[in-house]
């Protein structure tokens, strides 16, 4: 009964500041405390306070709405100088705290109401005291309030974390003076020593950082821009030095999350038996770790992060001097981090959170999965773009297997569902950042003897085939937002080509497979880029023939029988007649590579496309495999150099490609499903012409394979017929014994695609952070149903 009159008090407030035609004085306690001292559920807030209300508010009576945003912050910072010493100042900071949350979305949707928190507030000083008699020059804007007073009571004793003090010490005084990274959340990077869980605790940490998230969800509603300038004045404030607590709130995020274990003792079902406080607190950290970490390519603050990833670690005088590097502290401190117990501590804890939704036992649904797997990519992405020494040491052992192998399960799982075309694309792109180091390559020749399950072939091989098998099935089955991503993944293959040692049958015939698909005529001649993934294939067998012939006899083989293909290639015919006839062959309704072989599969359901009325966000463009990547050669010491860009080189793909952005803004492009890189042919109806035709045909890099076939292909017939062989056993036995030394051309020099950051991934990646977060705030829905800009909602 208490209850619903607290929430009838509540409401009362809410529908009395709604209808009041005259603003209310901000010295009007007695109304304003009616909003924070019931004890109502963050549920309750969001049920009693209708988006329909804030908006008439906000048009209506704004000088109400303004108050109660003041008011709101005003007591949060009051409450963070006294120390919540008392049970009713806890309730009214986590009531304050809801409410904002409620509020922001709706001030930041409106462009007028924008800088309403930006302004300054007469009596809201630089030193966090409020006085009325202050300099409007010395006033502070209320978001610097605002963002201030949650960060100290995110290390307030007794509130948030666990208090030192002896037992008569004024709570005010303990909070002012305190030194907040003895108070940092959990023991990892930093901190060795682990307070004891408390339930309470972690639940105002939660609502406090679900705010936080909140404050910096502005830029969601501002259109996608590739300006670098444009930068987000709530992150950009938080991460700064005004903030007192940057470290041991960075290292409080990063560890609580990398220290989190859903599994625990392994009691099945014990997820369903206990409520876990820590998952909630993990979720909300994370997301705003990786929001927090927001820098630019090619910014001033990126050249600062280069020139100090290539210095050592810093001294005790640079240290004393300051920080070098980006004005924003997390990023700052992010890619300062190099000792290895806290590299392994951070790769230790993403790997098996990663590997979680993997487990299998023998009781169905026995062990928890954690459903924010995608942020976990995001922060892995940025750890490798920011760190580099965190990148070494990440490939510097078999670790980045345990990184690889929930990644490509993540590709394969998400294939064929639209609604998760994003999480394919930060797979994929890891994956390439990865591919341009030599020592990934070598690694994946680590046998694969873990049993994932996975719908895909069984074979007996290494880590290299386990991921040209889920290659293969993307691009063969996985969904048509997926085919501008053909190039990326064929350049990743292209990239650990010359150092896989011994590729298995399975993945041998796969290659072959796309090869014979993709140069298949009415493919090769229907659009203006789809040469350039034969390009790719061909450079991959090459890289093998020149570099690893000993140990892929399996590969060998694979080409000798289908050597027809390769004879096809060489022999395509330019004239307008065979172009139009090999156009006109295209089977009606086709639009994608299909797989022929039916095979036993790992135990596991197959991919499933998204469920009807299921929500996804829209996705930027991403930039075409040239603007994504540079060339670098590799040199007979192992150093890379890099190569300049060449307009008439066979394997540059130019032009952004379409993920999925336009077709989903404009709905009409939505109806009609659009061929692979469209945005490029869309500008002007492209056809094939000879001359165009043979403008890559005379570059093709058959030579290489054409040798190996005319030497090959007469000895494996003639051993055949002598021996009377059927078995192909026997041929592979005589292939793993034979040798091409002094047949072949001059071995070409080894040349790697790496990942080069660019305003159009920094937008990709801010959009798709984004859509993850908003998605995944269901319970409260903070931003649902408010005019977001930055991407857009739809219904599957």
């Amino acid at each position: 009964m208490g209850n619903s009159d607290t929430k009838l008090h509540f409401r009362k407030a809410v529908i009395q500041l709604t209808t009041k035609t005259q603003p209310v004085e901000a010295t009007d306690d007695a109304f304003w405390d009616q909003f924070w001292t019931s004890a109502i559920s963050v549920q309750d807030v969001f049920a009693l306070v209708p988006a329909a209300e804030i908006r008439a508010v906000r048009e209506e009576s704004p000088s109400n709405l303004a108050t109660l945003c003041f008011k709101a912050v005003e007591r949060l910072v009051q409450a963070a100088d006294s120390g919540c010493p008392s049970e009713k100042e806890r309730r009214i900071v986590v009531n304050c705290t809801r409410l904002l949350t409620r509020i922001l979305p709706y001030i930041f949707e409106d462009a007028d109401w924008r800088g309403f928190f930006w302004s300054t507030i007469p009596g809201a000083s630089r030193g966090g005291c409020l006085d009325e008699d202050l300099d409007e020059n010395e006033a502070r804007p209320l978001a610097e309030s605002l963002l201030l007073a949650v960060a100290d009571l995110l290390f307030c004793p007794d509130f948030t974390v666990q208090s030192h003090k002896k037992s008569g010490t004024d709570p005010a005084e303990e909070i002012r003076s305190i030194d907040s990274c003895e108070y940092i959340w959990e023991a990892g990077v930093g901190f060795a020593h682990s307070p004891p869980l408390n339930y309470v605790h972690d639940l105002h940490r939660t609502e406090l950082l679900k705010l936080l998230l909140t404050c910096f969800s502005e830029a969601m509603y501002l259109p996608p821009s590739s300006d670098s300038k444009v930068i987000n004045p709530w992150v950009a404030f938080f991460c700064s030095a005004e903030n007192r607590h940057t470290l041991p709130l960075f290292t409080s995020l990063l560890n609580v999350v990398c220290g989190y274990d859903p599994v625990g003792y392994g009691v099945p079902y014990n997820h369903l038996l206990f409520s876990d406080s820590r998952e909630q607190l993990v979720e909300q950290a994370l997301q705003v770790l990786v929001v927090a970490l927001e820098h630019e390519a090619g910014s001033p603050a990126s050249a600062a992060l280069q020139a100090l990833d290539a210095s050592a670690s810093p001294t005790a005088d640079e240290e004393e001097r300051g920080p070098a590097g980006p004005d924003n502290l997390f990023v700052n401190y992010l890619s300062r981090i190099h000792r290895e117990e806290d590299l392994s501590f951070i790769l230790r804890g993403l790997t098996q959170l990663l590997n979680n939704p993997l487990i299998q036992t023998y009781l169905p649904r026995s062990t928890k999965k954690i459903q924010f797997h995608q942020e976990l990519l995001i922060l892995f992405w940025k750890f490798c773009d920011f760190n580099k020494k965190f990148l070494f040491f990440v490939l510097k052992s078999s670790d980045v297997l345990e990184m690889l192998v929930p990644i490509l399960f993540y590709l394969n799982d998400a294939r064929a569902d639209q609604s998760r075309v994003g999480l394919v694309h930060i797979g994929v792109f890891i994956l390439l950042l990865l591919s341009g180091e030599r020592n990934f390559g070598v690694r994946l020749n680590k046998p694969y003897t873990l049993r994932v399950p996975m719908d895909i072939p069984v074979f007996t091989g290494t880590h290299a085939d386990l991921l040209i098998v889920i290659f293969h099935k993307v691009i063969t089955s996985g969904h048509q937002r997926l085919h501008p991503l053909f190039d990326c993944l064929l350049t990743i293959i292209v990239n650990i080509s010359p150092y896989l040692k011994s590729l298995s049958m399975v993945a041998a015939n796969k290659l072959l497979h796309l090869l014979e698909a993709f140069s298949a005529p009415w493919f090769l001649l229907s659009a203006q880029q789809h040469h350039h993934l034969v390009f790719f294939l061909l450079e991959v067998f090459n890289n093998i023939i020149q570099y690893q012939f000993d140990g892929n006899s399996n590969l060998v083989y694979a080409i000798i029988r289908k050597r027809n293909v390769f004879h096809q290639l060489a022999n395509l015919p330019t004239d307008k007649e065979s172009i139009q006839n090999a156009l006109q062959r295209k089977k009606p309704g086709v639009s994608r590579v299909n797989s022929a072989d039916g095979e036993a599969t790992e135990d596991s359901k197959p991919a499933e496309p998204a469920e009807p009325g299921a929500l996804k966000a829209s996705l930027e463009a991403t930039p075409g495999i040239d603007k994504i990547t540079e060339k670098a050669q590799v040199s007979k010491d192992g150093t890379m150099v890099t190569v300049p860009h060449s307009p008439c080189d066979g394997s540059a793909i130019d032009g952004a490609s379409d993920t999925e952005s336009n077709s989903e803004r404009d709905p009409e492009a939505r109806r009609t499903p659009r061929s692979r890189m469209s945005s490029v042919s869309s500008v002007s109806v492209w056809s094939a012409s000879p001359d165009w035709l043979l403008s890559w045909k005379t570059r093709l890099p058959l030579q290489t394979i054409m040798r190996l076939l005319q030497v090959l292909v007469p000895q494996v017939e003639k051993i055949c017929i002598d021996k009377g062989l059927t078995d192909e056993s026997e041929i592979l036995k005589f292939l793993q014994h034979g040798t091409l030394v002094g047949l072949l051309p001059v071995p070409h020099p080894i040349l790697i695609r790496k990942y080069q950051a660019n305003a159009g991934t920094a937008m990709w990646f801010r959009t798709y952070m984004w859509g993850v977060i908003y998605l995944r705030n269901v319970d409260p829905p903070i931003w649902y149903d408010t005019d977001i800009r930055l991407f857009e909602i739809q219904r599957i």
